[in-house]
């Protein structure tokens, strides 16, 4: 699955004749995140001709869900092409909101759908696109005397490092493609000489960047 990076709320504006499209996107995890983005944006543009939006979210473990607004324009000239352009650009638990000022001349169903469409595109466009993977997750518990190694080694060698806790001994949480399951035991066994195995985590989701290309 690909989204927007965690954190993500952007905003670009263009014009069509002189018409104004306000694209609002955001990283969106839950549909409850998602409907307060658009409340969100609707209060602060009470007086927009349109605040259109469309969303995909997928809750962990539950079936992807996508939803679209026209907000009072022509029936699928809004909402359904935004939509269009998050599902095409294979994207899960993103919003956005496209606020029109109307600007005197009407567009057409055609000129339409391209504005939203391309409010949407050219927000994304300026977006930091991550593949959201999930990963199996270990605990190790080592002495505080090499657990900088192991956490060099692993980081080293491609491994996921998700969180070192110092207490009465260094804690480091990793994840591991399931795949690697078997390879990461032996390189652990081996940067500790085998006096450390990693004991098994819930699996996690983590966010890994998109090459550019």
């Amino acid at each position: 699955m690909r989204s927007v990076r965690s954190g993500t709320w952007l905003r670009h504006e263009i014009e069509i004749h002189r018409s104004r499209f306000i694209t609002t996107v955001a990283h969106t995890p839950t549909e409850e995140d998602a409907r307060t983005l658009i409340a969100t944006v609707r209060d602060e543009f009470p007086d927009a001709t349109h605040n259109c939006s469309a969303f995909v979210v997928k809750p962990d473990d539950r079936n992807e869900i996508g939803h679209s607004n026209d907000d009072g324009e022509p029936s699928g000239t809004a909402g359904a092409p935004m939509l269009d352009v998050l599902r095409r650009r294979e994207l899960v638990n993103v919003t956005a909101v496209v606020t029109r000022y109307f600007g005197g001349t009407l567009l057409g169903a055609g000129g339409l759908i391209r504005a939203y469409s391309t409010s949407v595109s050219e927000t994304l466009d300026r977006a930091d696109i991550v593949e959201i993977r999930q990963l199996n997750q270990w605990l190790l518990s080592a002495p505080h005397s090499f657990a900088g190694r192991i956490e060099s080694e692993l980081r080293n060698r491609g491994f996921h490092i998700v969180g070192v806790d110092y207490l009465d001994t260094a804690r480091i949480t990793c994840a591991t493609e399931p795949t690697d399951e078997a390879t990461f035991s032996g390189v652990v066994a081996e940067i500790s000489g085998g006096t450390v195995s990693p004991t098994p985590l819930p699996p996690t989701s983590i966010e890994v960047d998109v090459p550019t290309r």
